[in-house]
């Protein structure tokens, strides 16, 4: 990977706002621990507001601000369509995001592009269940935490489980939310409706970013 690119994808993985340790962004990247550490030092010195020390971790603890773009007009309806869906689909957290960003968006445009629904051709009727809704911010922050979760799960046939599982990734498939988590129970990965989950509870255990148990793991296994 070339530097500007991996200059680029560095402050992509920042934005996220957890804590990385300096091993698991040179392995992310394919660096050694050497170069990680002067990519980071290139973006501190020009201005992007990292904190941290080698041997700690590191965190991008305010936001990090994009300059004006220029938008083409397919371009302004592929996002407008999909904060539509995001609107639509996501939760209340996720759909006040896709609000707010859809107006700073339209703040930087000419005036004479301002203001227009460039999807406004285009309805989307995917409501996700309302069972779901509730569970999303609460999965999203563990994914993101990698935070290990115990779930009471409802199956197919009404009898209810407890699992404790490593939230991996969420999938929104139209009407219905799956979870694809690492499952201690199974030892073994699994999806889980997000509208059967009766209840989950952070254990306050972080799992490891550990081979074999990845989300690019289920795909592999899946493919």
């Amino acid at each position: 990977m070339a530097r500007p690119d991996r200059l680029f994808e560095l402050v992509q993985l920042f934005r996220g706002g957890r804590l990385w340790r300096g091993a698991d962004l040179a392995e992310r990247l394919g660096v050694s621990l050497r170069t990680l550490y002067r990519d980071i030092d290139r973006l501190v010195a020009s201005g992007v507001p990292i904190e941290g020390e080698r041997g700690v971790g590191y965190v991008l603890r305010v936001p990090v601000f994009l300059p004006p773009l220029t938008l083409t007009t397919a371009e302004l309806e592929a996002l407008h369509l999909g904060l539509a869906l995001v609107a639509r689909s996501g939760d209340a957290t996720l759909a006040q995001a896709a609000d707010g960003l859809r107006g700073k968006v339209d703040a930087v445009l000419p005036d004479a592009r301002q203001g227009r629904d460039y999807a406004a051709g285009t309805t989307i009727h995917a409501p996700a269940p309302e069972g779901a809704l509730a569970m999303l911010p609460g999965l999203r922050a563990a994914i993101r935490d990698r935070q290990v979760l115990s779930l009471v799960y409802t199956a197919l046939d009404g009898a209810e489980t407890r699992r404790e599982v490593w939230p991996l990734h969420l999938e929104f498939w139209g009407r219905a939310w799956t979870l694809t988590a690492w499952c201690a129970l199974r030892a073994d990965f699994r999806a889980f409706r997000v509208d059967r989950i009766a209840r989950l509870t952070p254990t306050g255990a972080v799992y490891p970013d550990r081979p074999g148990r990845r989300y690019a793991d289920y795909l592999a296994a899946m493919g």
